[in-house]
């Protein structure tokens, strides 16, 4: 069953791009979380979206949100990803897709993981959710505007 609207989210652990287990009830009743599942690290659509949040990311910082990508990449795969770009945020390695399974997030075309961003809000409830495996720069814009109270 997918994670809906109004969901409390489940708690994961998973390895950032340092080798590092985070987990998401560490933010809880800190900061509200964009989680952005995407597909693959370097790929161009991938790395516009990731680069897109780079570049929005002091900006998600000041209205009280830490940003996280999840994809099934190993952590060596992030790490090169991160510092690549520039990457200030958490990029999480879900290797074997658990988490993806855990939150419902299906695939495009049957075969290609989807792309999907979840704005949680500090209690760990889902305030918003944005699905467009294409419109890559949207998912920044919506999340923001639900952050600042305009969905």
């Amino acid at each position: 069953m997918a994670i809906q609207i109004g969901d409390s989210v489940p708690d994961f652990e998973l390895k950032n791009q340092e080798g590092r287990k985070i987990r998401l009830a560490d933010f809880k009743g800190r900061s509200a979380v964009v989680l952005f599942f995407y597909p693959k690290d370097e790929t161009p659509g991938c790395t516009k979206e990731a680069c897109t949040f780079r570049d929005a990311y002091e900006e998600f910082k000041g209205i009280g949100a830490e940003v996280i990508g999840v994809s099934s990449d190993s952590v060596d795969s992030h790490k090169n990803f991160a510092s690549k770009y520039r990457l200030p945020f958490i990029l999480l390695s879900d290797e074997g897709g658990k988490v993806r399974k855990l939150f419902g997030v299906s695939s495009t075309l049957g075969f290609l993981p989807g792309r999907v961003t979840y704005v949680i809000d500090p209690d760990g409830i889902v305030r918003h959710i944005f699905s467009s495996q294409f419109q890559v720069e949207r998912h920044i814009q919506e999340a923001k505007k639900v952050l600042r109270g305009n969905p």
